[in-house]
C-alpha cells in the first residue's frame, strides 16, 4: 500500500509520519509528473485553503486531482482538505464548507468525540477550522461536534474537519486506509 500526500503547504509531513507509524508507505504530490507515480490513496491536508487552490492552478495540478478522484481515487481531506473537496472548489463532494467557523488561530481547541465506524473518545484538533455546513443526500455523516458536522463521507472520499494527524490515535487513518485497500469506501 502506498499513500499520497499532497504537499503544496500545510500539514503534509504529519500526516506521512501517521503512516509511516502504521507501516505503510508515503509520496508527496508536488508536481504534475507525480501523478504519474502509482499510488492507492491520496490525502489533502490541513493548511490554507486559498494559498492550496492557488497552488493548485499555478501547478496545472486542478484538473489532474479532480480526475483522479472523480475516477474514483480515494481520498481523504483534512480540514483545508475538506474545503478543497466541497461543492465551491474542486466539487467532488456534496458537502458545502463553512470556513473559520470556530474563529481565528486563538479560537483553536481540542476535543473528543465519537466518530462511526471508528468509536468513541476520538481525538479531535480544531485549528481555525470548518465544519460541514450542508450535506447531500448521499453523504454519510460520520461525526458531529458542539452540534456542527465535522467529519463525513460520500463513495471515495472522506472528510474532517480536526486534524487527526496532530493525535496519536491512529484510528482515523486506520479507516481510511481500510477504505483504501477494499478500493471504495463503502
Amino acid at each position: 500500500m502506498r499513500i499520497a500526500v499532497l504537499a503544496l503547504q500545510g500539514a503534509f509531513v504529519e500526516h506521512e509520519q501517521m503512516f509511516h507509524r502504521l507501516g505503510v508507505e508515503t509520496m508527496e504530490i508536488r508536481q504534475l509528473r507525480d501523478f504519474l507515480q502509482p499510488f492507492d490513496g491520496l490525502v489533502l491536508p490541513g493548511g490554507e485553503s486559498t494559498v492550496m487552490m492557488r497552488l493548485l492552478n499555478d501547478l496545472l495540478l486542478l484538473e489532474p486531482l479532480r480526475r483522479r478522484i472523480e475516477g474514483g481515487m480515494p481520498v481523504f481531506g483534512t480540514c483545508a482538505g475538506l474545503i478543497l473537496l466541497d461543492s465551491a472548489h474542486l466539487g467532488t463532494m456534496d458537502i458545502r464548507a463553512h470556513r473559520n467557523a470556530y474563529g481565528r488561530q486563538l479560537g483553536s481547541f481540542r476535543g473528543q468525540g465519537k466518530v462511526l465506524h471508528v468509536g468513541d473518545d476520538v481525538p479531535m484538533t480544531f485549528i481555525r477550522a470548518p465544519y460541514i455546513e450542508d450535506a447531500g443526500a448521499g453523504v454519510e455523516i460520520l461525526a458531529e461536534y458542539g452540534g456542527h458536522k465535522v467529519a463525513a463521507r460520500q463513495l471515495n472520499q472522506m472528510v474532517t474537519a480536526f486534524h487527526p494527524e496532530l493525535d496519536g490515535d491512529t484510528r482515523i487513518h486506520e479507516l481510511f486506509l481500510n477504505h483504501c485497500q477494499a478500493g471504495i469506501m463503502e
